[in-house]
C-alpha cells in the first residue's frame, strides 16, 4: 500500500496561541510565556539588547512571526554544557509586536564559541523564525558590528560565498548595548539563511 504525502503547511496564526499565549491575551496557561526571560540579577557578562523586525519581499513587517534565539553565555559556553553559567538560559522566544512588528530580546553579549573543529567562531546569536506562509522555520545568524576582527576570521562567514551579502548577518551597535537585526526575507536586502 503507498501512502500519499500529505500537503505541507505553515506554523498558520496559531503558532502565538501554543508558544505565547500571554503575548496574545491568553492568560493563565503560564506565568510567563517561555523564553520570555533569558537573564537573572545573577547573570555574568554585559547586557545587551537586540529588537529587529521581519520584513516580507515588500519590505512590510510581519506582524505575526515568532522569533527564537539561541546563544551561547559570556564565556562561549552552551547552556548544558561543563562551564556554563546556571544563571543562563541560553535561549528566547519573542513574537513580534502586532502594531509594529518589532521584536526585542533583552540578553547577554556571548562570548566566542568554539567551531567544531576547534577554531573559534565570531560573537554571535543564532536565529529562528515562523510565521504564517513560511513552510520551515528559517535560521539565520546575527553576528555583532562591534566584533570586525572576530568576524573577519569567522569559519561561518568566510563560507559565504558572496561576500557582498554578508553585511546581512551583521548587526551595528548603537553604543549603549542595544543592536539592532533586521530580518529580510526576500528581496535585494534579503537576509542570508542557513541550511541546519
Amino acid at each position: 500500500m503507498r501512502l500519499k504525502e500529505n500537503p505541507s503547511q505553515t506554523a498558520g496564526p496559531y503558532i502565538h496561541i501554543g508558544a505565547t499565549p500571554n503575548a496574545c491575551g491568553i492568560e493563565g496557561v503560564y506565568k510567563e510565556d517561555l523564553g520570555r526571560t533569558m537573564v537573572s540579577a545573577k547573570t555574568l557578562g554585559a547586557r545587551i539588547s537586540v529588537t529587529g523586525h521581519v520584513f516580507d519581499g515588500t519590505g512590510t513587517p510581519l506582524k505575526d512571526a515568532l522569533v527564537e534565539i539561541w546563544q551561547a553565555d559570556a564565556g562561549g559556553i552552551y547552556p548544558g554544557r561543563a562551564g556554563a553559567d546556571p544563571a543562563f538560559t541560553g535561549w528566547g522566544r519573542q513574537a513580534v509586536d502586532g502594531e509594529t512588528g518589532q521584536f526585542r530580546f533583552e540578553t547577554i553579549k556571548p562570548g566566542s564559541a568554539p567551531f567544531p573543529d576547534g577554531r573559534p567562531m565570531a560573537p554571535h546569536i543564532t536565529f529562528w523564525i515562523v510565521a504564517r506562509g513560511i513552510n520551515l522555520g528559517l535560521h539565520t545568524r546575527m553576528y555583532f558590528g562591534d566584533e570586525a576582527a572576530a568576524n573577519a576570521a569567522d569559519p561561518v562567514l568566510a563560507r559565504i560565498e558572496h561576500a557582498v551579502r554578508r553585511p546581512t548577518l551583521i548587526a551595528p551597535a548603537d553604543g549603549k548595548g542595544g543592536y539592532t537585526f533586521d530580518i529580510h526575507l526576500q528581496g535585494d536586502n534579503e537576509t542570508v539563511f542557513l541550511d541546519v
